[in-house]
């Protein structure tokens, strides 16, 4: 699933080429895609039509577009395999598309949402109350991510510190931080040389603060290489994929050397996902006898 860096280069793409556009007719083509829509897919057909779209905006691994002069955001759930692509008009159609935005200038592209899992989707929802960047009400819950300008570094620490739980299940917890999922978790606790059971309660500050430190080192090498593909399902608006899976250092690399020590690499299961560790870099807390 899409993390942070791959939802921040989709964002970018959309910035560069939906922002100031004006929406002149939309077609929902499969109604999974809308299932979140309160209204069904007549209804955001309806209200989009005629609306312009604003600067889209992100938190963590959640992606928006506000609509401008009003108090709704078109919110984008890429799911599994969800897409966003801007395509020159009457390019044949994508095998799983499922909605289609046109504008109502003369600039020759158009918005699709493509998903072949169908995990993902389009919905409208009023902007949580106090927001100014119109953050949608459903995800005002979500806390800002580590490369948020206003992302508070003392009540993160704090709030880690209080959760009884092991480091990489903090990490994953989109309460306390958001845009961190299991590849560039795995990624930040290699080069912090942290197991990913070591409870979060004895973590002191200058550790939690040389975490937080390598999550966005991480994501940021990942954004400047437009994030992680392992496969087709992950593009940017595009449809080019991103390279950082070449420079990883953990996820994915089972029975390989690690990159500092030369030990094997190990996987073990871990939450329905996996967890990519150096065995003697990142030796598992000990048990309480």
């Amino acid at each position: 699933m899409p993390e942070l860096p791959e939802v921040e280069v989709v964002r970018r793409g959309l910035e560069r080429w939906v922002a100031g556009r004006t929406v002149e007719a939309v077609e929902v083509l499969h109604p999974r895609a809308v299932r979140r829509h309160p209204g069904g897919g007549a209804d955001f057909v309806a209200r989009l039509r005629g609306e312009t779209i604003g600067v889209p905006r992100r938190r963590g691994k959640y992606l928006w577009l506000p609509l401008e002069g009003r108090d709704l955001s078109v919110l984008g759930h890429l799911g599994m395999s969800g897409q966003l692509l801007v395509q020159p008009e009457g390019a044949p159609d994508e095998k799983h598309l499922r909605i289609r935005v046109r504008f109502g200038d003369d600039t020759g592209t158009e918005l699709r949402f493509v998903d072949q899992r169908t995990f993902g989707g389009l919905s409208l929802h009023e902007v949580a109350a106090g927001s100014a960047d119109g953050l949608p009400d459903v995800i005002a819950h979500i806390a800002r991510d580590p490369l948020d300008p206003l992302f508070d570094e003392a009540a993160y620490h704090l709030a880690l510190r209080a959760k009884r739980t092991t480091v990489k299940r903090a990490l994953l917890d989109q309460s306390l931080i958001s845009g961190v999922g299991n590849i560039y978790a795995d990624e930040a606790l290699w080069r912090s040389k942290l197991h990913y059971e070591r409870p979060t309660g004895n973590l002191t500050r200058p550790r939690s603060a040389e975490l937080l430190g390598h999550v966005r080192d991480v994501m940021n090498a990942a954004l400047a290489v437009g994030g992680t593909s392992f496969d087709s399902l992950y593009v940017n608006v595009n449809g080019e994929s991103g390279y950082f899976d070449r420079s990883l250092d953990a996820y994915g690399r089972e029975d390989e050397p690690c990159r500092r020590c030369g030990t094997p690499m190990r996987r073990r299961p871990w939450m329905n996902r996996s967890s990519y560790f150096c065995p003697r870099c990142q030796r598992p807390p000990r048990v309480a006898s």
